[in-house]
């Protein structure tokens, strides 16, 4: 299957299949949302030091794209266990954004002043 072709849904029903076969069984939620925060902690400590003041290690170079797929691994794991639909989910925090900042984000100094912008 091409990367490009898969849905929301397929991504949960890959994820599902993958642990129910090759994993064995889900790990418990706690564990899976501690496996979620030290993922999310990966992507940062990237962040970081390709954004912020931190510099790297020598030698290193970590993969922020795999680090992501981890985060939304476990995300997929996570919601799988919750019983969560992750396009009706992601549709319906969709609505709700654009309805709750209709105008809160263009009418934002912040982000419409160009001389306030750091890089």
């Amino acid at each position: 299957m091409n990367a490009s072709d898969i849905t929301l849904k397929q991504m949960q029903q890959m994820v599902h299949e993958w642990i129910t076969t090759v994993g064995v069984r889900y790990f418990s939620p706690l564990t899976n949302m501690a496996i979620l925060a030290e993922e999310t902690g990966e992507v940062a400590r990237i962040m970081a030091r390709r954004h912020g003041d931190q510099s790297w290690k020598h030698g290193e170079n970590p993969d922020l794209a795999d680090e992501l797929a981890d985060m939304l691994w476990v995300l997929t794991a996570i919601a799988n266990q919750e019983g969560i639909d992750l396009n009706e989910a992601f549709m319906n925090n969709i609505r709700k954004k654009s309805i709750r900042d209709k105008e809160r984000h263009i009418s934002n100094p912040k982000l419409t002043d160009n001389s306030t912008q750091t890089s």
